[in-house]
C-alpha cells in the first residue's frame, strides 16, 4: 500500500507558509467562522473552490456533489443551506458547474455508470426541460456546454424555491443565489446573469406564504 507521508509533508509545509504569510491565521481562524459565501460546486478534483475565487481558508462555506445538484430531498445539501443562512448569516450562494463535467456528459450520452446513474437522473430532467433548445445545437461540444449552462440554471432556481431561502428574504436579510460555470481550459468563472435576491424574481407558484409565520417571530 502507497503511503501518504507525501500528504503530510506537503500539510506541514502548507500550514508553516500560510503562519509565516499570516502569523496567528490558525489561531484567528480555530476562534470564528464567518464567511460571506456558499459555494455549491461539483465534486470534480479539478474545481477547488477556496482557490477558484482567491479566499483563504474561513472565507467560503463549500458544498459539493456530482454535478453540483440542488435536490429537495437531498438532506445533507439543505442542511448546509439551512446552516449557511440561519447560523452563518452568508449573504451570497453561488452555484458553481464547470464545462468539461463527466457527470454532465454521462447523463446526455446516456452511459452506464453504475449507482449514480440515479443521481444523474436529475441531469436528464433538465435535458428533458430543454429538449428544443439543446437539440438545436449542431455542434456536440456546444451542446454539452449549454446543458452545463442550464444544469446551473435550474439548480439556482432549486435553491431558491427552497424554505430557508425564501423564510430570509421575507425577513430581510441580505442574501444573493448566483450561477456561474468554470473552464477547466482557461481557469476563468462565467457568470450566467441569473442571480436573484428575492422571491419577485421566480415562478410565483414556488413562492411560499411566509407572512404569518413571520409575523408570529417577530
Amino acid at each position: 500500500m502507497r503511503s501518504l507521508k507525501h500528504l503530510f509533508e506537503n500539510n506541514k509545509a502548507w500550514a508553516d507558509r500560510i503562519e509565516l504569510e499570516a502569523p496567528g491565521f490558525f489561531k484567528k481562524l480555530s476562534e470564528q467562522q464567518a464567511p460571506e459565501y456558499l459555494w455549491i460546486g461539483c465534486s470534480d478534483s479539478r474545481v477547488p473552490a477556496n482557490d477558484i475565487v482567491g479566499l483563504l481558508p474561513g472565507e467560503l462555506f463549500v458544498h459539493r456533489n456530482v454535478a453540483n445538484l440542488v435536490l429537495h430531498s437531498d438532506i445533507n445539501c439543505l442542511s448546509v443551506l439551512q446552516y449557511a443562512i440561519d447560523v452563518l448569516k452568508i449573504k451570497h450562494i453561488i452555484v458553481c458547474g464547470h464545462y468539461g463535467c463527466g457527470g454532465i456528459n454521462a447523463a446526455m450520452n446516456k452511459q452506464r455508470v453504475g449507482f449514480v446513474d440515479n443521481w444523474l437522473r436529475n441531469i436528464k430532467d433538465v435535458y428533458a426541460m430543454h429538449r428544443d433548445e439543446i437539440e438545436s445545437i449542431t455542434n456536440e461540444q456546444d451542446r454539452l456546454n449549454r446543458l452545463c449552462e442550464l444544469n446551473v440554471i435550474e439548480q439556482v432556481r432549486n435553491v431558491c424555491h427552497t424554505s430557508f431561502v425564501q423564510e430570509a428574504w421575507e425577513r430581510e436579510q441580505p442574501l444573493t443565489v448566483h450561477g456561474w460555470v468554470y473552464s477547466l481550459r482557461n481557469g476563468r468563472v462565467k457568470d450566467l446573469r441569473v442571480s436573484h435576491s428575492s422571491t419577485a424574481t421566480i415562478d410565483n407558484i414556488y413562492t411560499l406564504d411566509l407572512t404569518d409565520e413571520v409575523s408570529s417571530e417577530k
